[in-house]
């Protein structure tokens, strides 16, 4: 094996596990549980995406930014969620061809894309993951072989929840799900706001 494919799988290995018990982890399947989780899962690996390149081309850099803003837009971000499952209608159908739910435009791909993207990507900012990626970039010098390594970690990570939270349709009701789902994304956008203001 290659050192570049060496420091991928070296990457990889040390980010997945890193990563699953994340609370950005737990978002992602919340929302997969409720929206459709191609949709979900698109916009959760876009923003795990940037956050890699980040990550990589900033560098130690990235650890001089405030803690307390970027907790506090992660606070809002999962807010904003929990409003957004609460006030969700239930639709008829999930396995529609349409495009959203009742209205048209909530359930769709730009929606669920946008609000998956920005829980991600404001979650990750300064999370764990993201500073072992910087901190093994530093080490390796291989930007592209651990970003590769981050990416393919993130997104094994984010399949993993889309899927959870795909089969918990079956098993759970949907009115108590979305419900449950809006507690645990308010429970989130509390600890990120205690993480802000500590």
């Amino acid at each position: 094996m290659s050192p570049s494919l060496s420091e991928a799988a070296a990457t990889f290995l040390a980010v997945l596990p890193a990563e699953l018990p994340d609370k950005t982890i737990l978002a992602t399947l919340i929302l997969s549980s409720r929206y459709r989780p191609a949709y979900v899962f698109t916009g959760a690996a876009a923003g795990f995406l940037v956050q890699v390149v980040i990550g990589v081309a900033a560098g130690g850099a990235l650890s001089l930014l405030p803690r307390r803003p970027v907790e506090g837009a992660a606070a809002a971000a999962f807010a904003v969620g929990a409003v957004f499952l609460w006030r969700h209608k239930e639709e008829k159908n999930l396995d529609a061809d349409d495009e959203g739910g009742q209205d048209g435009t909530r359930d769709g791909f730009w929606p669920v894309f946008g609000t998956s993207f920005a829980v991600v990507f404001l979650a990750e900012f300064g999370d764990l993951t993201q500073f072992l990626t910087v901190s093994l970039a530093a080490r390796f010098h291989d930007p592209i072989a651990v970003g590769v390594g981050a990416t393919l970690a993130l997104w094994t990570a984010a399949g993993l929840a889309v899927l959870v939270g795909w089969r918990l349709l079956k098993l759970i009701p949907m009115h108590w799900l979305t419900r449950g789902a809006a507690v645990i994304m308010l429970i989130l956008a509390g600890t990120s706001l205690y993480a802000a203001l500590r």
